[in-house]
């Protein structure tokens, strides 16, 4: 008898696609609804993970447009402490689908941002970008200067674009109710003072992040018709939960609605496409391999396993395994667990986290005594 399942590839086949092989040749998870040629502006903002992959395609000899270069003079460390070099402008982590739409609204003049300044030692920071400049600045204007340049480099991605590749971090996010924006920390973590009838936690849904994300696509075609987009969700755990569940519990939630906000959206869209570097990252075929010893820092081969599918997609035919950047092999599944640490455990990209900080409010673990 025929029916849809008799002529099925073995892709679609949980056995054949994934238990039997090997979880280093399971391979075919992302065909592109689109090219992204050799010389094709990429522009990329997001998450934590998201850092990674501009200069990985820069690695790759792959055109990442940078719209808001470093002054010079500064070292390489300077630059990365400024928050440069990071994404295509200079943002700092864009968590959500609804920061992101907030901070393209500002740069294309349809919402007007709050000129509220943080004054923290009398150094000044940037509510919207709190850990971008670490010693602030000499004054309020200078903020809203150096947020202005922000917003222009925005304006020039957008415009630039072929591909914009937007990796999705969180669902829970804290709004100001006196302003009507998205903060993209709680006030108090990382500069700032919390008010609890001012500042207030959403955990956004899939409709409201289905909204942001078309609001985005929205207004970046109106200046940029040619503008496709690949979604992406980041593999990396919440940090931190506000909402009562356990943090395990909060972030499948919290990964479970970006994922499928982001399916549903390419779904409907040509110009839209999802790549599963969370699916690559998490899925259980690798055992949490990836994961550096805190089960939440994804490790330098984990971020190359991720980026090989993506460049052996992008580029058929072609043997991303000969890059340096990309091993050949997935690592071997990971041991398990070691006791629990007396300080924090933290991995070679939480640095740039700026979510991470809500670490050092976690009450530590009490060194377990030696037996009698």
């Amino acid at each position: 008898m025929q029916h849809p399942y008799t002529r099925l590839p073995a892709r679609s086949f949980w056995r054949t696609a994934v238990a039997e092989p090997d979880p280093a040749d399971i391979d075919g998870l992302w065909t592109p609804k689109f090219a992204i040629g050799q010389d094709d502006p990429v522009i990329t903002a997001g998450s934590c993970f998201a850092a990674h992959i501009g200069r990985t395609l820069l690695a790759e000899g792959m055109h990442w447009y940078d719209a808001e270069l470093p002054p010079p003079g500064l070292t390489a460390a300077e630059q990365a402490a400024r928050g440069y070099r990071r994404f295509s402008f200079r943002t700092g982590n864009v968590y959500t689908a609804a920061a992101l739409r907030q901070w393209v609204a500002w740069a294309l003049a349809e919402e007007k941002p709050p000129e509220e300044v943080w004054e923290e030692d009398g150094r000044f920071h940037d509510p919207y970008r709190p850990a971008v400049e670490p010693d602030g600045h000499a004054c309020a204007d200078d903020v809203l200067r150096a947020r202005a340049v922000t917003l222009d480099a925005v304006r020039t991605a957008l415009v630039t674009a072929d591909v914009l590749v937007f990796t999705l971090g969180l669902t829970e996010a804290w709004h100001d109710l006196r302003t009507g924006t998205v903060l993209p920390m709680c006030p108090g973590t990382v500069r700032g003072r919390y008010d609890p009838g001012r500042h207030v936690l959403h955990n956004h849904t899939v409709d409201r992040v289905l909204r942001d994300l078309s609001d985005v696509l929205a207004m970046a075609r109106g200046v940029n018709s040619r503008l496709r987009t690949v979604l992406t969700v980041s593999p990396v755990p919440l940090t931190a939960t506000a909402t009562g569940r356990h943090a395990l519990v909060a972030t499948t939630h919290s990964k479970s609605v970006l994922r499928a906000a982001a399916g549903q959206l390419a779904d409907a869209s040509d110009d839209v496409d999802y790549f599963p570097s969370y699916e690559i990252v998490t899925g259980f075929p690798y055992r949490a391999a990836f994961f550096e010893p805190n089960l939440r820092t994804v490790s330098p081969d984990g971020v190359a396993f991720v980026m090989r599918h993506f460049f052996r997609a992008v580029r058929p035919g072609t043997d991303p395994a000969s890059n340096p950047h990309t091993p050949a092999r997935a690592p071997a599944p990971a041991p398990a667990p070691a006791p629990a640490q007396t300080t924090p455990v933290t991995g070679g990209e939480d640095h740039w986290c700026d979510d991470a900080v809500l670490d050092y409010h976690a009450p530590r673990a009490r060194p377990v005594p030696p037996a009698r």
